[in-house]
């Protein structure tokens, strides 16, 4: 038995961050991460001061359940902040869609994304696009991903494109997650380190 408190979804991180769409959440051997608070978390990640506040202190699943959030632990995080781990951006949006909507309608809605993720490393991962996978499962809208997982199954069809041929299925399946992404002006890539 840990120690340390297990939150019972760590697929989502107290902070609002989607764990379970992480390239970490899925390497295979040591590095893989079991997601905020799960198995072995505490000897990956010792220290996490969002954890430290509202799992061990204050005994919640997520920071959208504290009557302080948002507190200023999140005045840099969103959208609009500069961080080169892009997926942060959707850290406060989550968290307000919990507190408006309740745990189970966001961790049902994070199961789509899930599915929409574990298809694309499944058939269309050639072995470098685990990355741009996640970053698109997790800023994407859920009928996008569908809607991409889609018209790629057709373009394959069309274009008789072999199942084996993994390296073709990747380039026409991001091609259209980058074309979906753009109509929202959401960018598929990490974001360089500004130097001020």
């Amino acid at each position: 038995m840990s120690k340390h408190p297990i939150k019972q979804h760590p697929t989502l991180g107290c902070c609002g961050l989607d764990c379970c769409l992480c390239p970490r959440y899925y390497t295979v051997g040591s590095s893989r991460c079991p997601g905020c608070c799960g198995p072995e978390f505490f000897n990956k990640h010792p220290s996490c001061s969002f954890i430290t506040c509202y799992v061990k202190k204050k005994n919640l699943e997520v920071c959208a359940e504290c009557d302080e959030f948002p507190c200023p632990k999140f005045e840099s995080e969103g959208e609009n902040s500069f961080d080169s781990f892009v997926t942060h951006r959707k850290t406060v949006w989550n968290l307000n869609f919990i507190k408006e909507n309740g745990m189970a309608k966001f961790i049902e809605q994070q199961k789509k994304r899930i599915a929409s993720l574990e298809l694309m490393l499944k058939h269309f991962d050639e072995g470098r696009s685990k990355s741009f996978y996640c970053i698109a499962t997790t800023l994407l809208p859920i009928t996008d991903l569908e809607s991409a997982l889609n018209k790629s199954e057709q373009k394959l069809k069309a274009d008789m494109i072999k199942s084996e041929d993994i390296k073709t299925k990747a380039h026409i399946l991001k091609n259209i997650l980058n074309e979906l992404a753009s109509y929202k002006a959401i960018e598929l890539k990490l974001k360089r380190i500004r130097k001020d």
